[in-house]
């Protein structure tokens, strides 16, 4: 049996280490990497993070948007990082989730190539539709899509994306036909739902909801297991006919593997002190986000929820007939 007075022994010189360590780190600004464009949801959840979070580490976080291949191409950046705690990746379900399943080749492997710091918050899909399309919920749009089979335009936040795998399986599950039309992230998007040159869109709810709350782009369904709060009257999916059709992406901290214990170490202490503010979790939830749980917020449990993500897009991509391309 381990005795207490050794166990106290050996964790003293370690906190006092630790301790030391997290003086000298940070000493300059750290780069957070967006792999999406700036003022989508992924961007909206970095920069509450980091405004508060650079506080804490007595540095300025400076985000960096680095867009292409569904974000893989801002994922990549960090994989390749030097693993110093200065290069960070605010990741999603696109780079980290839909993309492993639906690239033939990915340039990283993400249990590999990252180390989980913590999630801050889960981002519902929704389906909202230009004012042009005569829809109100996901029924019509259903039934629009059946009366004109390959004629409706769906936008997406990219090729392999969360909004991606999502629409593939609403149409699968529907039997029905349309056109998607990849972006490079949600807000490059708007323009073009606004004007109706795209007639709906599958994307996260923090981009989808100023525009629904200015009735300039309805949302017309979400995928959460219960009717959302923040919009009330709109279906779920499971009300509109897709039984227990959940879908959405997330939005967290990860650092490049092998970054040392100590530089580690700081980076999840600031990240639990972030997110154990109040102010922040409501923030959070104001733009449209489920902020994630206590164990969400711990390096173990993203890395968990990380792991059924992608079992789960993989048996989804299944279900779908998609193949990687």
């Amino acid at each position: 049996m381990i005795s207490r007075r050794l166990l106290l022994g050996s964790a003293a010189p370690a906190l006092g280490w630790a301790g030391a360590a997290r003086a000298a780190y940070p000493d300059k600004p750290i780069r957070v990497i967006v792999p999406f464009a700036a003022g989508g949801n992924t961007d909206i959840l970095g920069r509450i993070l980091t405004q508060r979070m650079a506080e804490k580490l007595g540095q300025p976080m400076v985000v960096e948007n680095r867009t292409g291949a569904g974000g893989s191409v801002g994922a990549e950046a960090v994989a390749r990082a030097a693993p110093d705690g200065y290069t960070l990746l605010f990741g999603a379900g696109g780079p980290l989730t839909a993309n492993p399943v639906l690239m033939a080749r990915i340039p990283y492997d993400v249990e590999r190539d990252f180390m989980a710091v913590g999630m801050v918050g889960i981002l519902p899909m929704v389906c909202q539709v230009s004012t042009r399309v005569a829809a109100r919920d996901m029924t019509e749009f259903v039934a629009l899509m059946r009366a004109r089979p390959g004629e409706i335009t769906i936008a997406t936040p990219g090729q392999g994306s969360a909004g991606h795998l999502a629409l593939e399986l609403v149409l699968a599950a529907a039997q029905v036909r349309a056109q998607h039309v990849p972006y490079r992230g949600g807000s490059a998007m708007i323009p073009d739902l606004i004007a109706g040159t795209v007639d709906a869109a599958f994307v996260e709810l923090p981009s989808a909801l100023p525009l629904h709350r200015d009735r300039q782009a309805p949302i017309i369904a979400i995928a959460t297991p219960e009717p959302f709060p923040l919009l009330r009257g709109v279906q779920t999916f499971d009300q509109a006919g897709f039984p227990g059709f959940t879908a959405g992406s997330y939005g967290g901290l990860l650092a490049p593997a092998n970054t040392p214990p100590e530089i580690f170490g700081a980076l999840r202490t600031a990240f639990a002190a972030t997110m154990a503010e109040p102010a922040v979790l409501s923030r959070v939830a104001e733009v449209g986000a489920i902020p994630g749980s206590t164990v969400q917020r711990t390096p173990e449990g993203f890395a968990a929820f990380l792991r059924e993500e992608l079992a789960k897009a993989r048996r989804a991509a299944e279900l779908a007939g998609l193949r990687p391309s």
